[in-house]
């Protein structure tokens, strides 16, 4: 069995990394969606680029593919924290239950704006592009 000291040098920044990866291409799917109706989710049918919500996919689709390649990751994902947050705030909490996410479908929002703030204080990992400058 592999010691601490390995799990905690070796594969944790890769798990770190992983975590990363992965929802950072999950959230892009929301810009995209948003953007170019890719997936195709019919309530953002009316959004155009210039409107709030368009503004909102930009935003995501800049800063969701800065942290999904890891490239100033700590700031990336600490404005896409402050974005979840604002998010369930304004869309999730006024829908009543704002201490149960689960029963006004903010779930995903509060559990991206953590994600993010994880990677806002950890970084992206030893698979980023932060990293690699560092090298």
């Amino acid at each position: 069995m592999a010691s601490t000291s390995t799990l905690d040098t070796v594969w944790a920044p890769r798990a770190l990394s992983l975590l990363r990866i992965v929802s950072a291409y999950l959230f892009v799917q929301h810009a995209t969606a948003k953007l170019f109706h890719v997936p195709h989710v019919a309530m953002f049918d009316a959004v155009t680029p210039t409107s709030f919500m368009g503004l909102v996919g930009l935003f995501e689709l800049v800063f969701g593919l800065l942290v999904l390649v890891g490239a100033f990751t700590r700031i990336a994902a600490f404005l896409l924290s402050g974005q979840m947050a604002v998010a369930y705030f304004m869309a999730h909490a006024p829908q009543g239950h704002v201490l149960s996410p689960m029963l006004n479908q903010g779930e995903g929002a509060v559990l991206y704006c953590f994600i993010f703030l994880l990677l806002a204080a950890a970084g992206g990992g030893a698979w980023s592009v932060d990293a690699a400058r560092r090298r």
